[in-house]
């Protein structure tokens, strides 16, 4: 590992995808994170899909989209020799998750204040459906959450589907992965702060309160203007234009509300009458009139393909094809940012692609190599080091100058 978390010790006691993304972005930065898991394990493993070849059935596309560069040791940890290795892990630890529903750990006899009494470092974090009662207790704190439900719950539901307002849900699973995201944002600042402190802290996430700041839209709307905004299809309540477009083969996306950009569009597509037209003159008067802005821009695009469309005004205003999978991985941009990430797959003679690592260091590169472990496969080198109070196989922690403990919900 060479990214810039290189050096911080991670058990993951996650499983699901919220949790799993968030120690993921932590192991993908550098961090070596350990999947410490129940002894049938993490359920996400048998979510497949499988490759037609594969003679183990170790684990699935899904389990290694936001498990790979991980370790796995499995504990029980409702036995007492379990939850003591786990407490030795964690007050050896840069980072322990959990994702426990609440009240959890505390049964265990491993709650924050437990483990913070252990290691005074240590950064508890916790990522739940509706957060921990340290930080504000919900009124359904004690409620299962996932993906689909909070996407009703927090607002993205009640914004988004056709425009006669029947819900759709977002297709990727935004209520795990935004909240996920957060946490690792809040992990590594506490981390920053306990360098200089020499004190951890709790830090905690709810995935409603996650998605709702993704939805900040809607919170300043009704503040400032009373409204209760509603699901519009494809339209923008504040921006036009801002569309989705036929074209001969597909569709295509054209956002061009700044008023300088509009005039240029006008002119790509022959019509100067509607740069010249006060009625279309700003954003404003053109969210009024979206309708006619959008017959107008769609009558240009639908007698052209999307390849058409993008020759013609890419580079120029903002525009992009509705692309499936299959064309995104063609996409050379793809290639050129090394967004697709090729890892061997256990029990198949096939390598397969996951998504790769957005973020980008100039020094200290975060590129993912390994694949997802398989369950325990580094147990016995991990429960030895802990046995003999060191580590005989070079894999297991060392004492370090911060701590990290991750605590987060089922979560779909």
């Amino acid at each position: 590992m060479t990214g810039p978390l290189d050096g911080v010790r991670v058990v993951d006691l996650t499983h699901a995808l919220a949790g799993p993304y968030c120690t993921m972005l932590l192991a993908d930065l550098g961090a070596d994170v350990l999947k410490v898991e129940s002894p049938s394990g993490d359920l996400s493993r048998k979510a497949g899909p499988y490759p037609a070849d594969d003679s183990t059935r170790s684990f699935g596309g899904y389990f290694q989209s936001v498990n790979r560069g991980k370790r796995s040791v499995v504990l029980d940890l409702k036995t007492a020799d379990g939850a003591a290795t786990l407490r030795t892990l964690a007050a050896d630890a840069d980072v322990l998750v959990e994702n426990f529903t609440p009240g959890v750990m505390e049964r265990l006899g491993l709650s924050y204040e437990s483990l913070a009494a252990d290691n005074p470092r240590l950064v508890y974090a916790a990522l739940r459906g509706f957060g921990d009662p340290r930080s504000g207790e919900s009124p359904y704190q004690s409620w299962p959450a996932f993906d689909v439900v909070i996407q009703a719950m927090a607002g993205i539901l009640g914004i988004t589907g056709t425009e006669d307002g029947t819900p759709i849900k977002v297709g990727p699973g935004v209520a795990d992965i935004f909240p996920g995201t957060m946490l690792a944002v809040g992990i590594t600042s506490a981390l920053y702060e306990a360098r200089g402190s020499g004190t951890g802290q709790f830090v905690d996430i709810a995935m409603y309160d996650a998605v709702m700041s993704l939805c900040e839209r809607i919170v300043y709307q009704h503040s400032y203007t009373g409204a209760v905004p509603k699901p519009e299809g494809n339209k923008h309540p504040l921006l036009s234009p801002f569309d989705i477009l036929p074209a001969t083969d597909g569709w295509i996306a054209i956002a061009a509300p700044n008023d300088n950009r509009w005039r240029r569009l006008c002119e790509l597509i022959d019509r100067p009458d509607l740069a010249a037209d006060p009625a279309f003159a700003t954003n404003d008067l053109r969210v009024a009139s979206r309708g006619a802005v959008y017959d107008a821009l769609a009558g240009w695009a639908r007698s052209r393909s999307k390849e058409e469309i993008l020759a013609h005004l890419g580079g120029q205003v903002p525009v992009g094809a509705v692309r499936d999978a299959a064309e995104i991985m063609a996409d050379p941009h793809v290639a050129a940012r090394e967004m697709a990430l090729t890892l061997d797959h256990p029990g198949s003679t096939q390598s397969f692609v996951v998504a790769g690592q957005p973020l980008k260091f100039s020094r200290t590169p975060a590129v993912p190599t390994t694949r997802a472990p398989l369950l325990d496969e580094h147990g016995p080198q991990i429960r030895a080091a802990h046995e003999h109070g060191k580590d005989r196989a070079g894999q297991g922690f060392t004492p370090s100058t911060a701590s990290v403990l991750i605590h987060n919900t089922p979560s779909g």
